[in-house]
C-alpha cells in the first residue's frame, strides 16, 4: 500500500522567529512520519493577520493548488489549529483531505492507545474535536413541505449526528468516571502502607520510557518516534538505601499541545498528580531544548503539578551535540548507556528523604510483620533483640510515624 502524501503548512505570526517555525515544522514532519504518512512538499508563509475563510491568504492558496496537482498530493496538513469553516473552506478549495496538527496527534493517539481507558479516552477527545466539525446537508432534510403530518422543521440529518455524538461524549465521560473510580480505590490501597510514586515527565521522545527501562527493567515500548508510549506504565524498584519507591512513566508532552487531549487525559497524569516527587526528563541533544523545557512547564502548570518536588534529568549527555551545558540544577545521564543513574538514583533518595522523622520503637517479640514493614517504608537503623522487646531505630515518612505512635518513645 503506497503511503500517503502530505504537504505542510508552516505560518509565521510576528512574534514567532524563524528558528521556532523551522522546529515546529520539522516536529509537524515527524508526526507525519509517526502517523503512517509521507512528507511530498512543505510551503511557509508570513502572516499578519489571519484570514477568517482559509487561514492564509489567497495568493498563498492558489500556489498550494499548484504544487498539489504537480506533485501529486492528496493530503494538506496545517500547523496551527484551523476553525470548523476554514477547514471546510480549504478542502473545497483544494479537493483533497485538509487537516490540522491536532487532528494529526489525535490520530496517533487513536493508533497507540492499548489500555482501555486510552482508548477510552481518545476517543472522547477525538469527538470533543470533531463535534464543532460536523457538517451535512442542514435544513435541506427538513420536513418543511406543507402536507398534514409534515409541517414543522423536524430533526435534521446534521441534528441527529450531532445528538448521537453528544450521546456518546456523555457515556465516554462516565466510563472515564468509573475507572478513576477503581484506580482511586487501588490508590488508597497503596496508600495504607504508603510507597513513595516517582512520575517521569518530559517533552515526547526526551527518553522517559528508556529511562523507565534502565532503572527498572520494565520492558517499556521504545521507538524514535514522538508518542511512542501512550498509557501509563508503574513498577517498582528498591534505592540502594533500601527504600522502595514506585517509578511512574506518563505519556509526552507537545508544543501546541490539543486542549481536547489535556482535558482527556487529565486521568493519565493522576499518578503524576499523586506522585511525591517528578523526573522531568530533557533530551539535552536537542537545539529547541529549553523551549521543550518552557512547554513540559506551562502543562504541568495547567495540570496544578508545577509545585511538585521536581529534580531536572538531562538527557542523552553521551550525544556528540549537547545544547544545555549548565546541568548543576539537576542531574546528567545517559539512560541507553547507564551513564550517571546511581547518581540520578542518590539523588532521588536524598530528596524524597526530607519527609522522613527519626524515631525509636519498641515492639513485642510477635510484632515480625511491623519490622518487616519497617523495612520496606523506612531506613531501619539498628534492631536489638532484648527479653522484653525489639528496640527499633528508624527513618520513617513524617506521614506514616503516627501509625506507630504506640511503639514510640
Amino acid at each position: 500500500m503506497d503511503m500517503e502524501r502530505a504537504l505542510l503548512v508552516g505560518i509565521r505570526r510576528p512574534r514567532t522567529t524563524v528558528l521556532q517555525m523551522e522546529a515546529s515544522l520539522t516536529e509537524l514532519a515527524r508526526l507525519v512520519d509517526t502517523a503512517g504518512s509521507e512528507v511530498g512538499a512543505v510551503i511557509k508563509q508570513d502572516l499578519k493577520a489571519i484570514s477568517p475563510a482559509t487561514f492564509i491568504g489567497k495568493g498563498k492558496v492558489e500556489e498550494i493548488k499548484g504544487i498539489l496537482e504537480a506533485k501529486n498530493i492528496s493530503l494538506v496538513i496545517f500547523d496551527d489549529e484551523l476553525s470548523p469553516a476554514q477547514n471546510r473552506n480549504l478542502s473545497d478549495e483544494f479537493n483533497v483531505k485538509v487537516l490540522d496538527r491536532t487532528a494529526v496527534i489525535l490520530d496517533i493517539f487513536a493508533r497507540r492507545a492499548r489500555t482501555r481507558e486510552g482508548e477510552l479516552q481518545v476517543e472522547l477527545a477525538q469527538l470533543d474535536y470533531r463535534l464543532s466539525r460536523l457538517t451535512g446537508r442542514g435544513l435541506s432534510l427538513s420536513q418543511q413541505a406543507g402536507y398534514i403530518g409534515n409541517r414543522g422543521p423536524g430533526e435534521t440529518r446534521l441534528e441527529i449526528d450531532r445528538r448521537r455524538v453528544r450521546d456518546r461524549i456523555s457515556f465516554l465521560r462516565k466510563q472515564i468516571a468509573e475507572i478513576k473510580r477503581h484506580r482511586e480505590i487501588h490508590r488508597r490501597k497503596r496508600a495504607s502502607v504508603p510507597i513513595p510514586v516517582v512520575s517521569l515527565v518530559g517533552y515526547t521522545n526526551a527518553g522517559k520510557s528508556s529511562l523507565m527501562n534502565a532503572l527498572t527493567e520494565a520492558g517499556v515500548f521504545v521507538e524514535d518516534k514522538l508518542f511512542a508510549t501512550l498509557d501509563p506504565t508503574l513498577r517498582k524498584m528498591r534505592l540502594e538505601n533500601g527504600r522502595e519507591i514506585i517509578i511512574a512513566d506518563t505519556v509526552g508532552f507537545i508544543r501546541k499541545l490539543p486542549h481536547q487531549l489535556i482535558d482527556a487525559f487529565r486521568a493519565t497524569f493522576e499518578e503524576a498528580e499523586a506522585s511525591d516527587l517528578l523526573l522531568h526528563v530533557i533530551d539535552a541533544s536537542m537545539p529547541e531544548c529549553y523551549h521543550q523545557i518552557t512547554v513540559v512547564e506551562q502543562v504541568l502548570a495547567e495540570l496544578d503539578m508545577a509545585a511538585k518536588p521536581c529534580i531536572r534529568v538531562y538527557n542523552k549527555c553521551d550525544s556528540k551535540e549537547l545544547y544545555i551545558r549548565d546541568v548543576r540544577d539537576g542531574v546528567s545521564i545517559s539512560a541507553l548507556k547507564g551513564t550517571g543513574l546511581s547518581e540520578l538514583i542518590a539523588k532521588i533518595a536524598l530528596t524524597l528523604a526530607h519527609d522522613f522523622r527519626h524515631v525509636k520503637l519498641h515492639l513485642p517479640h510477635t510484632a515480625g510483620k511491623i519490622l518487616s514493614e519497617l523495612y520496606r517504608i523506612g531506613r531501619v537503623k539498628t534492631v536489638r533483640h532484648d527479653r522484653k522487646d525489639i528496640t527499633v531505630l528508624a527513618d520513617l515518612p513524617e506521614k506514616l510515624v503516627g501509625r506507630y505512635k504506640r511503639y514510640c518513645i
